[in-house]
């Protein structure tokens, strides 16, 4: 039986192929197999990838028109791929792409198919699935039309973009620094608030939560003899520096502050339980500043203190800048109040060389940096932003006629336009601190090496008080004109130069900054209805300081 189980080996080895050939094939099936798994992967992965970009379902869809851009806004059920965005002028019978975000908004810039127009759209998920079809309109807006769109989307930084921590305004959009929130730019927030809440954007109540959690962070954060530093980190709600020596106090920005939360401690006057926390929140805060020891005892204001560095900033603050709010400010505290004379001989130091009447375009200017047409444009505003200027006079100035020249001598240089630069004009013009287009940060201002073709929206948007129809004509050229690249979610971005050899995107810096952001809306309100004046105003303190300091009101002694 062995021999016979041998002989049987033999048998089919001789009807069997060759040994290599066996080998390969064998491999060759194997090889085979697992191609066809590979491809059964790729399949199933495909088939996946498709339903699973047809299950990423459009959850809302809404479309708001303006004057010369829609809004469009969605909700995804969850990550997805982009988004793309087709319009129809003619009710839908030809629809183009207008773009692709992978945000859940979009604004569309209609221009470039004309004025006045009946729009559809609809939304699909690359690659996957499609939105219902919407309506939206755009049309002429009248004047108060665009300054209601402006400040709502102005809003929208200080209160959707606020930190979420402390309420606080971050200090700009595109921090390399991290989740930075600014003192002076958060008390332009306090004020935005009010401004929301008066014009129906969020409720009262929302509107007092969002202040009681704000009030909340500064009674608790790091502060330096009651005044706060430059600069938060959000995270860690601590001081950050904002260079190597100034990470303590900060007078001037702790002035713009205490100037929102006085003028929010009026505002909300009912009765309710939550308001009088917050009014009470508001004077612990204000009188526990300590203006006094800023001083050293002397006859002068100094800008900076630091736990670790001391005096060692050395700066006392004299004129003619943003600062004459932290000297009526500190002459106004209930509890520690600086005498006069820091105001007359620190302030209005008759060393200083910036108290000049000197004439530029046959106007008269009282104060202001000779070299540089009294300079950056924010003077007019930081002060004045609670700070009524309407009649407002002391020894020194009427400062009504001090920011409405400022206003147009800073226009009448860009209109003039010495260096030559493009757009310079009638409806382009504006001459403040912000950012340098393409890069870098600068006080912009008239003359010498401070005007390098930036133009700055907030500039002439916050000098809408002083020149409403000046101002007004910079509004509608940067937004009908410019829209595409200088409008984004929150308003006008930060600054253009259309003199830079760049494709139109690059000649905007695309992003925000509280300290432009803040005037904007509260000074466009402040010529709308006075409301921020009004309300800061109305503290008895801010009287008793002004009168100290000798100040008058269309020439009457202050009461």
């Amino acid at each position: 039986m062995q021999i016979q189980f041998n002989q049987k080996k033999t048998i089919k080895k001789k009807n069997s192929v060759p040994p290599c050939l066996s080998v390969r094939r064998l491999l060759s099936k194997l090889e085979y197999m697992k191609q066809i798994k590979l491809n059964m992967a790729l399949l199933f992965i495909c088939v996946f990838s498709i339903s699973n970009s047809m299950a990423q379902t459009i959850q809302s869809f809404s479309a708001e028109g303006y004057d010369s851009h829609v809004e469009l806004n969605w909700k995804l059920s969850e990550a997805s791929n982009p988004v793309e965005v087709f319009a129809s002028v003619d009710g839908g019978k030809h629809y183009t792409k207008r773009g692709e975000t992978s945000e859940e908004y979009f604004l569309d810039f209609v221009t470039d198919m004309g004025r006045n127009l009946e729009l559809t759209y609809y939304i699909r998920v690359k690659n996957g699935k499609k939105s219902d079809v919407i309506s939206a309109t755009v049309r002429d807006f009248t004047d108060e039309e665009l300054l209601e769109m402006v400040q709502q989307y102005t809003f929208r930084y200080f209160y959707d973009y606020a930190e979420g921590k402390t309420g606080m305004a971050r200090e700009r959009s595109d921090s390399s620094r991290g989740d930075i929130v600014t003192s002076g730019g958060s008390g332009f927030g306090v004020m935005a608030i009010i401004v929301g809440v008066e014009r129906g954007y969020i409720t009262r109540e929302k509107g007092v939560q969002h202040l009681l959690k704000l009030t909340s962070f500064l009674a608790k954060t790091d502060r330096f003899h009651g005044m706060w530093a430059h600069w938060y980190a959000g995270e860690t709600q601590k001081s950050y520096p904002f260079s190597q020596y100034d990470d303590g106090g900060d007078v001037v920005e702790s002035a713009f502050m205490a100037q929102g939360l006085l003028t929010a401690r009026q505002y909300f006057d009912a009765a309710k339980k939550d308001e009088k926390k917050l009014r009470d929140n508001i004077t612990r805060l204000w009188e526990s500043m300590e203006w006094d020891f800023y001083t050293r005892g002397q006859e002068a204001l100094y800008w900076h203190w630091s736990k670790n560095h001391g005096w060692k900033m050395n700066h006392a603050i004299t004129g003619y800048n943003e600062c004459l709010i932290a000297f009526v400010l500190a002459a106004a505290s209930p509890t520690h109040s600086i005498k006069p004379g820091v105001y007359h001989n620190g302030w209005a130091s008759p060393k200083s060389t910036v108290y000049n009447y000197k004439t530029y375009y046959n106007m008269s200017l009282p104060m202001g940096n000779p070299d540089h047409f009294g300079g950056p444009l924010f003077f007019a505003h930081y002060s004045f932003l609670g700070l009524d200027p309407r009649g407002l006079s002391d020894r020194y100035a009427n400062y009504w006629e001090q920011n409405r020249r400022h206003t147009l001598i800073n226009r009448a240089y860009c209109i003039d336009n010495p260096k030559g630069y493009v757009g310079y004009g009638e409806d382009f013009w504006g001459l403040t601190a912000s950012d340098k287009v393409p890069e870098g940060y600068m006080a912009h201002a008239p003359g010498g090496q401070r005007d390098v073709g930036t133009i700055t929206p907030t500039a002439a948007l916050s000098s809408m008080p002083y020149a409403p129809e000046e101002a007004m004509k910079v509004l509608k050229n940067l937004y009908r004109n410019h829209g595409k690249e200088v409008w984004g979610p929150y308003g006008f971005y930060d600054a253009i130069n259309l003199s830079l050899d760049l494709p139109a995107d690059k000649q905007v810096r695309q992003n925000y900054l509280a300290i432009d952001q803040g005037p904007i809306l509260i000074m466009i309100e402040n010529y709308r209805s006075g409301l921020l004046w009004k309300y800061f105003m109305k503290n008895q303190e801010v009287r008793n300081g002004l009168k100290k300091l000798g100040f008058k009101i269309h020439g009457q002694e202050i009461q």
